[in-house]
């Protein structure tokens, strides 16, 4: 299946997540920017909070698209070591490349949360969406970073996957849901008949929809 643009992707993923609707333990975390789009079309169908949750690949020095590990909130770094021993990349580069990201995690967390707090994850159910999985090393990241905040219970869920990725164990997380394991998979852009970036504008945008909808569900509930 080609999706046409991430919120029919993210409309499809609802539709496999179903078990969730209507649940007060239940949040959705979207991976931004992409997995935004998806994870809203997912709060909306299930009557969830959705919030995002901020993680920056590592890409390898000249070929950025290959991540060597990720960098999350709370501090956490994985690394992809067959990559990094792979191509021999020296911990100088890795710590250089992740300064930057974690300067740019500040950035987006000012840019799309502003004074608001962090949710409250302990206790919770939480999904952690991306609009799809190549090597998993940046939902890694996230999922080890939520762990230390102690929630119930980490679903990750996404519209494509490459089909060695779709693995709880691999991932680290207590279930897996992927609505694609198309194979060859060769990755996540050819899946999506658009898959241009989604701007800060559009996420920001979403919080808020996102955010005046839940609103009003308390206020009608």
């Amino acid at each position: 299946m080609i999706y046409r643009d991430r919120s029919e992707a993210g409309k499809e993923l609802a539709t496999k997540l179903s078990t969730y609707k209507d649940r007060d333990d239940v949040l959705v975390l979207a991976l931004p920017r992409g997995g935004v789009p998806v994870a809203f079309e997912v709060a909306q169908a299930l009557d969830a909070p959705l919030d995002v949750f901020l993680v920056r690949k590592l890409g390898v020095p000249g070929h950025e698209e290959l991540a060597m590990g990720a960098i999350a909130t709370g501090g956490v770094r994985v690394l992809n070591e067959e990559v990094v021993d792979y191509l021999k990349i020296p911990d100088r580069v890795i710590d250089s490349i992740a300064a930057t990201e974690v300067e740019e995690l500040k950035r987006r967390e000012v840019a799309y949360r502003g004074n608001r707090p962090e949710p409250e994850v302990k206790g919770k159910t939480v999904i952690l969406i991306d609009d799809g999985l190549a090597t998993g090393s940046t939902i890694r990241a996230a999922a080890q970073a939520l762990r230390q905040q102690q929630p119930a219970r980490i679903v990750v869920a996404v519209p494509v996957s490459a089909p060695e990725t779709c693995d709880e164990y691999r991932i680290g997380v207590d279930e897996i849901i992927c609505a694609a394991t198309p194979e060859p998979f060769w990755g996540v852009g050819l899946w999506y008949h658009d898959f241009s970036q989604t701007t800060d504008e559009e996420v920001r945008d979403l919080l808020e929809r996102a955010r005046k909808s839940e609103k009003e569900m308390a206020h009608s509930g």
